[in-house]
């Protein structure tokens, strides 16, 4: 068609892609694809392909494509105030009501929302309130940050470095000094095969405590970490994980940052992750599930006891030096007002948790005994499938094969979106909440038919 081939050529002069490889794109080696509408949990490119998006965008448009609730909310928002700062007590009736249902959500011991764009601003607005913090206890040299190794938590220079994934710090001069990783709960890739998962709790917890004992906890600041691995992985954590970390942190006195930008909202079937697994954070960082991505909008929670250290640094200091223009836009608000409730009205947080349960059940029933997959995995509406050369070893495919990759273009030209995640031949799911039987089923289906496909 004419106008997808202008369009191709306006893409490669002119549009810088996250995520891409720049050259390959540059080169027609990567073919673009316009996504032009969405219905359910369904979207449509201007060739005509109408995809089954089993990723929900990126993890993301938790209450499906084509809400008109949602768009109506923005577009009313949009003729009454289409923008507004949050500077110096400013609010509009969008942000005002949003934070007031955030907070009702939010656990008991939370305080505050501080509103901004994405879940990588949110953490970056997280790590200088909790340097803010310290420096107001009079603890100065207490800034360092542990995060783990597979964890995500945004692309910016701090957020970049607390991400522990190779691709998000070559040739950036990342991680920062102040950033610091320890194991992640990665229990398939545990580094003795004999260990039970009481044994990797265990071997994880001396790690950490082997670092803090390196560092010294009084410059240990926080420790950040998401409730479940997302692009890590798609990773539960073992049973007992979170309680014997938090253990540590507590007597440490370091701060507990949980990174629910994936989890937050219903996508394990409770609110937050935290409640899920037990946490009880100093910050919750939000984002995706806020507005199920109809407007750019993120969060960060504080708890009480960092709220009261917030005010009493004022009292010494006047007002905070920390906001964005466009914090808390009234628009991103009005979607996520109208968002949330959605999530309420349809009951699809119970919904999540229901079909999650099916969709893992049936994504193990027909992939858990193939020669190449050497787990199934999942929580929630979360699941994910990770291919390996020799089951009985751990023994991994040369990277250079991309068998990820590979898999999951086969289920695309089936006409089902999955992710290929980094650092790993693994298959990710995490589909929309509206996500029907019917439809978990065929995701199955094909994603079995792609993996006998590329390995047989």
């Amino acid at each position: 068609m004419l106008t997808n081939d202008t369009l191709a050529q306006w893409d490669r002069d002119s549009f810088f892609h996250p995520s891409t490889h720049l050259a390959e794109f540059a080169r027609g080696n990567i073919a673009p694809r316009v996504v032009i509408g969405g219905q359910g949990c369904h979207i449509t490119d201007r060739d005509g392909n109408r995809l089954l998006d089993a990723f929900a965008g990126l993890y993301c448009v938790n209450v499906g494509y084509g809400r008109t609730e949602i768009a109506d909310a923005i577009a009313d928002q949009a003729r009454e105030l289409a923008y507004y700062h949050a500077y110096v007590g400013h609010g509009t009736e969008a942000s005002i009501t949003l934070a007031k249902m955030v907070m009702d959500r939010a656990p008991a011991h939370m305080s505050k929302v501080y509103f901004g764009l994405s879940g990588s601003d949110a953490n970056e607005t997280n790590i200088k309130l909790i340097w803010y913090y310290n420096n107001i206890l009079g603890r100065p040299e207490k800034k360092k940050i542990i995060s783990r190794w597979r964890g995500y938590h945004g692309s910016g220079l701090m957020t970049g470095s607390l991400t522990g994934l190779q691709l998000f710090h070559q040739k950036f001069d990342l991680p920062l000094a102040q950033v610091l990783h320890t194991e992640a709960p990665y229990f398939y890739r545990r580094p003795d095969p004999s260990m039970d998962e009481a044994g990797f709790v265990a071997h994880c917890v001396a790690e950490l405590e082997a670092l803090i004992a390196r560092e010294g906890a009084d410059t240990i600041a926080a420790f950040i970490g998401e409730p479940v691995l997302g692009t890590g992985g798609l990773v539960p954590p073992p049973a007992g994980y979170w309680q014997a970390i938090q253990a540590v942190l507590k007597r440490h006195d370091i701060l507990l940052v949980a990174d629910e930008v994936v989890t937050g909202f219903g996508r394990l079937g409770t609110i937050f992750g935290s409640t899920h697994y037990g946490l009880e954070p100093d910050f919750i960082t939000i984002a995706k599930g806020l507005t199920s991505a109809y407007a750019p909008l993120s969060g960060s929670i504080v708890s009480d006891r960092v709220w009261k250290v917030l005010e009493q640094g004022t009292d010494e200091n006047g007002p905070i030096g920390h906001g964005w223009t466009y914090s808390a836009h009234p628009i991103g608000a009005a979607a996520g007002v109208a968002n949330l409730q959605l999530i309420d009205k349809l009951g699809m947080v119970e919904a999540a948790g229901r079909m999650g349960a099916f969709f893992n059940a049936a994504l193990r029933e027909a992939l858990a005994d193939h020669h190449h997959v050497g787990e199934v995995r999942g929580e929630g509406l979360l699941a994910a499938v990770e291919f390996v050369e020799d089951r009985e070893t751990r023994r991994f495919f040369d990277p250079a094969r991309k068998i990820g990759p590979q898999v999951a273009a086969a289920l695309l030209a089936k006409g089902v979106i999955a992710r290929a995640m980094p650092q790993g031949d693994i298959l990710g799911f995490a589909p929309p909440f509206c996500l029907t039987q019917a439809e978990a089923e065929e995701v199955v289906a094909k994603t079995a038919d792609a993996v006998r496909e590329i390995l047989g």
